[in-house]
């Protein structure tokens, strides 16, 4: 799934590339994906995108009064189309059409929202002025002054790859970074957050800061929209079995139902290596 430097990377390229051209026409490609009634997109043709941003994996477009915003989840993607298509596509969910802008840029303009594979589980928002809209439960992004008083100040007894985990406590961060992460903080996946002290608080706090600062630079080297393979190359997280990049041993997983955590278990847990929950209910 699109993660926050991800997001705000493609929010910073359609801005860019949109942000004062005109609607001309919005297309509807799979319904399911809109999640409010009132308003509705055609409030958007003749509005102007005034601005792209994002907060945690939400991604935002502003025309004046009125927002449309959007989750990708885990198989969403953006397509910059010049010039603009009057096809469904493979996938599609939604496409915005732009005007012209001059003689120079003479064609129709588009961005064109589609799902790669069967998942189909992007979400869309049509928010009018004063609405929150999904953001409402989020936590405080990574960056912010709130996160940072709440991880040195926070009795909270859950571990730590949960609470980063958890968009309402902190917005932004999936399982990639947090993988990545605490790998580079040298902290245990399974450690609490009141089982650690001032010094690794304020460790954890300048890693989760410094991975996301590092991949948002990197994000911004992409070019037009967002393609199905991110090509991410993660520092840990999917690399069970490989060589730990630190230390050389070999990188072990917890494993779930729906996901897994990777780890080193020489840099993380003391050499503590826990059961797979593939093969066992429990951690050992």
């Amino acid at each position: 799934m699109p993660e926050l430097p991800v997001i705000r990377a493609l929010a910073e390229r359609i801005d860019s590339a949109y942000a004062g051209k005109r609607v001309d026409g919005v297309s509807l490609i799979q319904f399911s994906a809109l999640k409010t009634v009132v308003p509705g997109l055609d409030v958007l043709p003749g509005r102007t995108l005034q601005t792209a941003t994002a907060y945690g994996k939400y991604l935002e477009l502003g025309f004046g009064d009125c927002r449309l915003a959007m989750h990708l989840s885990q198989a969403g993607r953006i397509t910059f189309e010049s010039p603009a298509k009057d096809t469904r596509g493979r996938g599609g969910v939604l496409r915005i059409g732009f005007a012209p802008d001059g003689p120079d840029h003479a064609e129709r303009s588009a961005l064109f929202v589609h799902e790669y594979g069967r998942e189909r589980r992007v979400g869309l928002w049509v928010l009018g002025a004063g609405e929150v809209g999904p953001t409402r439960d989020l936590g405080p992004e990574p960056f912010d002054t709130a996160f940072a008083d709440w991880l040195r100040e926070a009795d909270d007894r859950r571990r730590l790859h949960t609470i980063l985990r958890d968009q309402r406590t902190v917005a932004g961060i999936g399982r990639g970074h947090t993988d990545d992460i605490l790998h580079r903080a040298r902290l245990s996946p399974t450690r609490t957050l009141t089982s650690l002290d001032a010094d690794e608080r304020d460790r954890l706090l300048e890693v989760i800061r410094a991975d996301l600062g590092e991949r948002i630079d990197y994000e911004r080297k992409r070019r037009g929209g967002l393609p199905a393979k991110l090509s991410e190359d993660w520092r840990v997280h999917g690399r069970h079995g490989e060589p730990c990049p630190d230390c050389g041993s070999e990188l072990a997983r917890i494993s779930y139902d729906d996901y897994e955590i990777t780890y080193c278990p020489q840099c993380q847990t003391d050499g503590r290596v826990f059961a797979d929950r593939r093969r066992s209910r429990f951690l050992r």
